[in-house]
């Protein structure tokens, strides 16, 4: 029984201890780089989107990923066919397509999306520390897989990546340290 209950202890005090992503708006991320210039990683999804949820579920939720969102990146959760008013580059982007009947089932395309050019869910989207585009990363990834991308813009070596081969180079080279 003294085994049960600290096993019960154990899982319990694990679960309280872990955290989540810090996540914000994009108007919210852009006020603050303002104050602490840092890069931003917004995950473009849908209710409807299955890889969306894995994402939640298994790489959003893996301690590393979370310590290192953190830490190094303003993180912004947007509903690639949701209704919320963004300020981006001087626009007012909206969707007024929106049908909140359709809430949790495709929608009309967000005009922030659109602008983002996404047009397949998850993607990740990855700018830069005075707001300006990066790169879009396309389809679900597991922590060690996302974990390339968030050294990769993180670190600056995006901008030595001036052909294919750069990249292979550094993706051959790259070895994962987050827990799978």
């Amino acid at each position: 029984m003294r085994i049960v209950f600290l096993i019960i202890c154990l899982i319990f005090g694990l679960n309280a201890t872990s955290q989540s992503i810090n996540w914000v708006t994009i108007d919210e991320a852009l006020e603050l780089q303002k104050q602490n210039p840092k890069k931003i990683i917004i995950d473009m999804y849908t209710n409807w989107c299955g890889p969306c949820k894995m994402f939640d579920r298994i790489t959003f939720k893996n301690q590393d990923v979370v310590d290192y969102i953190n830490t190094n990146y303003y993180a912004v959760k947007f509903n690639a066919e949701g209704n919320e008013i963004v300020n981006f580059n001087g626009l007012e982007l909206t969707n007024p397509n929106y049908d909140p009947k359709l809430a949790n089932r495709r929608n009309g395309r967000h005009q922030f999306t659109a602008y983002l050019r996404v047009s397949a869910y998850p993607t990740l989207i990855f700018l830069g520390e005075s707001g300006e585009y990066l790169a879009p990363v396309p389809g679900f990834q597991k922590p060690q897989q996302l974990e390339l991308y968030l050294k990769l813009f993180n670190s600056d070596k995006y901008k030595e990546m001036t052909s294919q081969e750069l990249f292979n180079a550094y993706y051959s080279s790259f070895k994962p340290e987050f827990t799978p």
